[in-house]
């Protein structure tokens, strides 16, 4: 073999090898703490609710999703979702939510700007609108921490940016 050639295929293994890390063996309910970490590795962060935990599992701030594992105060897995969804976003009550709230149901944001004419925080969320369109879901705050507006729209990411007309 030519030197060049194995030079691609060593780093085409080398990127497989590297994605290999990102495959993880889906929770089981019902499973200790310990086994999900096992299976799923260490999570981005750890949050307590009551008397249980929950883990994050980001894959931002350009990965369009999120798992949370909630766990029971026994320390046993009581459900495990993919957070980062049209479908989960539409659960968020306007006026009522605050950052806690967001925080604990999508994870740590893929970025924070601030509106100032309405002086809002703005957590934005990557994801995939219908599954299908790169999309950013922006949370708006009030200084109190209370959601007051969400919008969607694409993810300038995703765009391409040597656009030339007709």
């Amino acid at each position: 073999m030519r030197l060049p050639i194995k030079l691609t295929m060593l780093a085409a293994l080398a990127l497989l090898g590297g994605c290999a890390g990102l495959i993880q063996q889906a929770p089981t309910l019902g499973d200790p703490v310990a086994v999900v970490e096992q299976k799923m590795g260490r999570p981005s962060a750890r949050y307590r609710v009551g008397s249980g935990q929950v883990f994050e599992y980001a894959t931002g701030p350009m990965g369009q999703q999120t798992f949370m594992a909630h766990f029971t105060p026994d320390g046993r897995l009581l459900s495990y979702e993919q957070v980062l969804t049209s479908e989960k976003f539409a659960t968020v009550r306007i006026d009522a939510a605050t950052k806690n709230d967001i925080l604990l149901a999508f994870g740590r944001p893929a970025e924070v700007s601030r509106v100032a004419m309405h002086d809002y925080e703005v957590w934005s969320y990557r994801y995939k609108e219908a599954g299908v369109w790169n999309s950013l879901m922006h949370v708006h705050f009030d200084r109190q921490g209370v959601v007051r507006h969400m919008m969607n729209g694409p993810d300038p990411q995703y765009e391409p940016r040597d656009r030339q007309g007709p």
